[in-house]
């Protein structure tokens, strides 16, 4: 597993965004992970599981933290029509199960509210 660093969007700021590539396609998914004041979650958990190659029998798990704004990226997921990918989202002991489907398109962002009272 190769992780990286990156910067995306304006309001970034030149802040570093951490970046974990999966290396098996073109799709992406641009996380933003709040508490349920709105203030950016740092070092919430991003975990996704991946099956690939000859009937899906090569496994791979990646995980990436969020920066202090509460940003991260999963990069380089299959770009199969109809691949569907399940992401966990956690800090502490609070998470929350984000879903993406890539027949709604390979570039997908989410805003995750964790109640972390």
């Amino acid at each position: 597993m190769l992780v990286w660093m990156t910067a995306f969007g304006a309001a970034a700021q030149n802040q570093i965004v951490p970046v974990v590539d999966g290396h098996l396609g073109r799709c992406s998914a641009d996380f933003t992970v709040l508490d349920e004041a709105r203030s950016p979650l740092y070092d919430a958990k991003i975990d996704v599981s991946l099956s690939y190659g000859f009937l899906g029998m090569r496994k791979m798990s990646l995980q990436v933290g969020t920066n202090s704004e509460g940003k991260a990226r999963v990069a380089g997921l299959p770009d199969k029509d109809n691949k569907k990918f399940r992401f966990v989202v956690s800090s502490g002991a609070f998470s929350k199960t984000v879903l993406m489907n890539t027949s709604d398109g390979c570039k997908a962002e989410f805003e995750v509210v964790l109640d972390v009272k």
